[in-house]
């Protein structure tokens, strides 16, 4: 069921995690993610105007969170979840969700990213993760499909993708200023 996330954003859980709106208070755990040497080559940063997301002290990383939050509040270009593992009771990433209108194979797309620390770069860990997500944000949105990037060398998350129901398309995303994105994976509405 399509809903305003932008209004109130719902959250959603499984045994192993809790995926909620981000927090200001999650910096310090993010900033464990996101200076992450080994997890930078699989944040995905199609389209991000140059930035990699590498981010070495808490006073970026809070204002990143904060630009996030700017973002969900005054523009409603993304909503930016935090991905809460219940076990260990950390922020262990995010999970960025946009609904993109394109000329392109990609149109009326909601666009996923998600961002894990390398220790969290596993088949299980992200195929539970892209199990929880897919079909509410596809809902919520009113997508016709999901997308997020796997490059050919992120073998867990393939795997992850491929155990959650995701195929690999043939498609570039084409970017704002006509460059060609490659490796996404996709996941159809079935309803």
């Amino acid at each position: 069921m399509k809903i305003d996330v932008f209004k109130e954003c719902p959250s959603l859980e499984n045994d192993d995690f809790l995926i909620r709106f981000i927090e200001q208070k999650d910096a310090e755990d993010l900033l464990k993610v996101y200076s992450d040497k080994l997890a930078l080559p699989f944040f995905n940063s199609d389209n991000c105007h140059g930035s990699n997301f590498y981010i070495t002290n808490i006073q970026d990383m809070e204002n990143t969170i904060f630009y996030w939050l700017k973002e969900y509040y005054e523009y409603k270009g993304f909503v930016r979840f935090s991905i809460v593992d219940k076990k260990r009771n950390q922020v262990i990433g995010t999970i960025e969700i946009f609904k993109r209108m394109a000329n392109d194979f990609f149109n009326n797309c909601g666009l996923l990213r998600v961002d894990v620390g390398s220790f969290d770069e596993e088949v299980l860990i992200l195929k539970s993760i892209f199990s929880l997500v897919s079909t509410p944000f596809m809902q919520w949105f009113d997508c016709d499909m999901i997308a997020t990037k796997a490059p050919i060398y992120a073998v867990e998350r393939i795997k992850a993708l491929s155990h959650a129901g995701f195929v690999k398309s043939n498609h570039p995303l084409i970017g704002h200023d006509g460059t060609y994105y490659y490796d996404y994976w996709i996941q159809k509405n079935s309803l």
